[in-house]
């Protein structure tokens, strides 16, 4: 039973230095590392492990990988980046420009798909404004976590509480409970980016240039995936509204917003751009979860706190520190029958949701948007160290938790 502990310890340690000897190693390195030692060692079997990897997820992240290199080739990004930022004339403006509209389309669009199509776009804003890279894509990572929160499409976790048909109106709820706290904490995190980032606050004038596009082709192709993706995210917003048995996966919106890239003249050239290395993160972290969540430990862990399951603390507290173990959306599973056993409500549910979700905040592993952003921006040259992200990350992460506690206690 330890060793899948000792095996995650030491994924934690390698991903933090990312460095053995005179060897520089990826997080893809590092993970997939741990999914072998778990299966070499007994402690998950190849059919166990076969079935831990979430098909769904891989080909959601495969399709909008296409996806997000057809919009990234062709130019037809940069072109929508000069329409949305152009009127930020100060670096201030611009990071709560980035802030606030990551944020807003995260809670519509899912937070890894703008993780996806966002780490482009912020990179190019920084070489054009000479801003600090790092902290906008810190500023990425956090928006997409923090807007995510309000929604109950934001992310998996939330649409499987939202799921569960406890809470009457899931969106009306999200919004008129988490809205304005999330609002508070997109300032919060402005005013910490602020505070760690000062020298990168330059008072030069900044000067939006129109991009051109590159493939004009590619770009009717990326024009199509956008408005296939919004289309069908708008029919699955009205369908979990009107409470409908029919769903349309997260992975058939992916796969629209990929076809057109996909019948594409430059698709092979497409595919073989797109980051596999995170792909292979996610089958190995699978994996690797798998055999650390049969363990029992951590379940075992969350009922002997002592704090009552149903209390905000218990909720808030297993939110954030378990989910950096076993990810957020096994933490909402396992949660989920609890909270139904103590006949809990909907502010013990609006908290599970927030609380799994600004997980993401405290540590790179916490979300797999932060991932994705990260491994994107490497591949770019560009990235942040396990402590760049934590140092304010933490402090991040416990005010987030102390604004969204004093909303849900309030009320």
């Amino acid at each position: 039973m330890i060793i899948p502990i000792v095996v995650l310890v030491a994924v934690f340690a390698l991903i933090a230095v990312r460095q053995v000897g005179p060897l520089r190693l990826k997080m893809w390195h590092v993970m997939l590392g741990g999914a072998l030692a778990v299966l070499a060692t007994g402690q998950i079997s190849l059919p166990d492990a076969w079935r831990a990897i979430n098909a769904d997820v891989l080909i959601f992240l495969f399709c909008m990988f296409v996806a997000g290199r057809a919009l990234e080739e062709s130019g037809y990004l940069a072109a929508l980046s000069y329409r949305c930022f152009r009127r930020a004339r100060s670096m201030d403006a611009l990071v709560l420009l980035v802030l606030f509209g990551v944020a807003a389309a995260s809670a519509v669009l899912m937070n890894d798909t703008l993780a996806i199509v966002g780490t482009p776009v912020v990179l190019l804003l920084a070489r054009k404004h000479k801003a600090d890279a790092k902290m906008l894509l810190l500023a990425l990572c956090f928006a997409v976590t923090i807007g995510s929160a309000m929604s109950p499409i934001g992310n998996p976790q939330n649409l499987l509480i939202a799921l569960t048909g406890t809470i009457a109106n899931p969106f009306l709820a999200f919004a008129s409970r988490l809205a304005v706290p999330t609002a508070i904490n997109l300032l919060v995190t402005y005013g910490l980016l602020r505070i760690f980032y000062k020298e990168s606050f330059h008072a030069t004038p900044l000067a939006h240039e129109r991009e051109p596009i590159r493939d004009a082709s590619l770009a009717v192709a990326a024009k199509i995936s956008l408005c296939a993706m919004l289309l069908l995210i708008a029919a699955k917003v009205a369908l979990v509204a009107a409470r409908s048995p029919v769903d349309i996966p997260l992975a058939a919106v992916a796969l629209a917003g990929a076809v057109p890239a996909l019948l594409h003249r430059r698709r092979v050239e497409l595919v073989r751009g797109i980051d596999w290395g995170t792909l292979v993160f996610f089958a190995a972290m699978f994996v690797l979860m798998r055999s650390v969540w049969d363990t029992g430990l951590f379940q075992r862990l969350i009922a002997a706190t002592g704090l009552g399951v149903g209390s905000l603390a218990a909720i808030f507290l297993a939110g954030v520190l378990v989910s950096q173990l076993v990810s957020n959306v096994p933490l909402v599973a396992l949660y989920l029958p609890l909270l139904a056993s103590v006949g809990a409500g909907e502010s013990q549910l609006l908290a599970l949701a927030a609380g799994s979700t600004v997980a993401g905040n405290l540590l790179i592993l916490g979300a797999a948007s932060n991932v994705i952003v990260i491994q994107n921006a490497e591949r770019k040259g560009e990235t942040i160290t396990f402590w760049e992200f934590a140092r304010i990350g933490v402090p991040l992460t416990v005010l987030n938790v102390a604004v969204y506690w004093i909303f849900l206690a309030w009320r």
